[in-house]
């Protein structure tokens, strides 16, 4: 009787905990203890969530070491590599990559990501012994960002503190290059505004970045540029009106720390100790910097020039113009006579050849043959939005640069 009074008790003092607590069970929130439980139920249970792990390829190591890492035996290991070959040798894996193992109750999953487009996908389903393999498409995300920052001691320390990172303010750079002396012509108070996608992988890790359209404000004179992609395919950065942001040549070959003589008719030769005219400019550089092409063209000279030391001669396309660089430490691989360069392209390194009394890049721009001032001279643009396809270019960019005017702090998922 006495066990029968004990067990009443216990169960009215739970009751009365319940009432004094105002306590509610709620069935569908409650989880019994395994032990409780059938082991079928047991094991549904506990895959329902996957189970993922993943290591990190490191130097010297080899995938089936990796894949026994993971949790496979050796003779696993081995069938996964071999399943594999008929998509991915995974003889050629790249430290930095990651292979990852996802076990679920459909079964196991082994992922190696072999770029940043594609990864390797090796499958083996529940109650099968056999790997397959194929090769699956890698998703991936896109953040848009809008910034903004006023230059108070240097671009890139105004753009960390906007949030925006080391590459994407080099492409800013990139864009405006044209129209701003980013080295020689920026001061404090200058400001920018950015609109630009945050590309991402399924891991997370960034991809890249893509200015969609930019604002600058140099020295109470602004530039605006927006991205505009072509049905070709092909992409570049325009004024809103439609004017390419490129002009046809660059305003520098090399990136130099000062002019150390300029173009004249008139210039005491350092060397020679006569006077002789100066038909160039002389960039002073580090020796080794490089040289890049002012702009498309054809290379008509790439040797020893006399007085110039290695010297290149490159033709433009419009055959009126072409330009001249000297004093060569060295070509780039590949620059002869009759290869064709691109605006940008490094196309030799800054030396002392020939008649040099110090590394520098002496350039001449000619027009019809003769050397000007290329300092005084004024370039071009590049082929603007052709008229059929404005309508098109307005429709794609008219956001853009709204976004722009009306720019505003928060980020968003794309």
């Amino acid at each position: 009787m006495w066990l029968l009074w004990l067990g009443a008790a216990a169960t009215l003092a739970i009751v009365a905990i319940l009432i004094v607590s105002g306590g509610e069970v709620d069935a569908h929130t409650t989880t019994p203890h395994e032990e409780w439980l059938p082991p079928h139920l047991i094991q549904t249970q506990k895959m329902d969530t996957p189970i993922i792990r993943s290591i990190r390829v490191q130097a010297g190591n080899h995938a089936v070491a990796l894949l026994q890492q993971l949790g496979f035996d050796l003779s696993t290991a081995r069938n996964i590599v071999s399943a594999a070959a008929s998509s991915y040798n995974l003889k050629n894996i790249n430290v930095g990559k990651t292979f990852k193992r996802v076990d679920s109750a459909d079964g196991t999953d082994v992922y190696y990501n072999i770029n940043k487009q594609e990864r390797l996908c090796l499958q083996r389903r529940s109650g099968q012994s056999a790997w397959a393999s194929n090769m699956e498409v890698r998703d991936s995300f896109t953040r848009q960002r809008v910034v903004s920052g006023t230059i108070r001691d240097s671009l890139f320390s105004a753009a960390e503190a906007a949030g925006m990172d080391d590459h994407t303010t080099m492409n800013l750079v990139d864009i405006f290059a044209w129209d701003v002396d980013f080295a020689r012509d920026l001061r404090s108070g200058d400001s920018f505004r950015v609109v630009y996608n945050e590309n991402f992988d399924d891991e997370g890790k960034m991809l890249g970045t893509t200015i969609l359209a930019a604002e600058f404000v140099n020295q109470d004179k602004t530039f605006k540029a927006v991205r505009y992609k072509q049905l070709d395919g092909k992409v570049n950065y325009y004024t809103p009106d439609g004017k390419n942001m490129r002009k046809a040549y660059l305003k520098a070959p090399v990136k130099f720390t000062r002019i150390s003589s300029r173009f004249s008719l008139h210039r005491m030769h350092p060397i020679l100790g006569y006077t002789r005219a100066h038909r160039g400019v002389d960039y002073a550089a580090p020796s080794g910097t490089p040289i890049h092409a002012l702009g498309d063209g054809t290379i008509s000279f790439a040797g020893w020039r006399g007085g110039y030391g290695r010297f290149v001669l490159i033709r433009h396309n419009n055959h009126i113009y072409s330009t001249a660089y000297g004093h060569m430490r060295r070509f780039a691989h590949g620059i002869k006579r009759g290869v064709r360069v691109k605006q940008g392209q490094v196309i030799g390194y800054v030396g002392m050849s020939g008649l040099a009394t110090g590394p520098h890049l002496h350039f001449e721009f000619r027009i019809r043959g003769v050397a000007v001032n290329p300092l005084t001279v004024k370039h071009p643009p590049a082929q603007p939005i052709a008229t059929k396809a404005r309508g098109r270019f307005m429709r794609q960019t008219a956001p853009l640069i709204n976004r722009l005017k009306h720019l505003q702090s928060q980020a968003s998922w794309g």
